[in-house]
């Protein structure tokens, strides 16, 4: 069971909105309430444009993922600050949403993603090190951005995503996805074998 395991899911439920003045610029920062039957969670809406004042389709979106490692202490072993950067510029530029969920490492937690880095330092690669901790490969779950998009009025989303298991997800969650939009950041030295265990055993699109 991953540490950001909630259980049955419930409801997630808007709870306040904010001006967030940020180093790039002001943002709509939303927050959101979701529960289940073993705890909750605080998912962020960032929203741009007309999202949430009227009813929009075809609305960019980006469901990122939590990763504190690199998004808070500047990690180079992933792409995800990369990815949350220029997700965040894609809507500020073009409208839409990027919807923020505590999921770590997949859904195991930090603390054992960090066990899981310990294991990668010793060989193997991110999926075989969680695997070897006793966890599935991905314990993420969207249910709460269904709940979050009808509050912001949006009807169909064009989802900023390498990944084709969250597409279907979401789709599985009621979510229209009418379109996919790469998201592709630079390689470096440090995220290289990241990347190509995405590509290789994930299936995620990166070209």
């Amino acid at each position: 069971m991953g540490l950001c395991f909630l259980g049955e899911y419930k409801k997630t439920e808007f709870v306040a909105e904010t001006h967030l003045p940020t180093e790039n610029g002001g943002i709509r920062f939303r927050a959101y309430r979701t529960t289940g039957s073993e705890g909750m969670l605080e998912p962020i809406a960032i929203v741009s444009g007309n999202v949430g004042q009227q009813s929009s389709a075809g609305v960019p979106l980006r469901v990122h993922d939590q990763c504190l490692t690199s998004e808070v202490f500047g990690s180079l072993k992933c792409d995800c600050k990369s990815q949350l950067e220029m997700a965040t510029q894609y809507v500020k530029e073009h409208g839409g949403c990027v919807i923020y969920l505590q999921q770590e490492g997949r859904g195991i937690g930090l603390a054992n993603k960090v066990a899981a880095y310990h294991l990668q330092e010793r060989g193997l690669d991110t999926v075989d090190a969680n695997r070897v901790l006793g966890f599935a490969d991905d314990y993420r779950t969207y249910e709460c951005v269904k709940d979050i998009l009808t509050d912001l009025k949006v009807t169909s989303v064009k989802l900023l995503t390498n990944n084709p298991r969250k597409i279907d997800q979401l789709r599985g969650a009621g979510i229209d996805v009418i379109e996919r939009l790469p998201i592709v950041a630079n390689t470096s030295l440090h995220s290289a074998k990241y990347l190509q265990t995405k590509a290789d055993r994930m299936g995620h699109i990166l070209s």
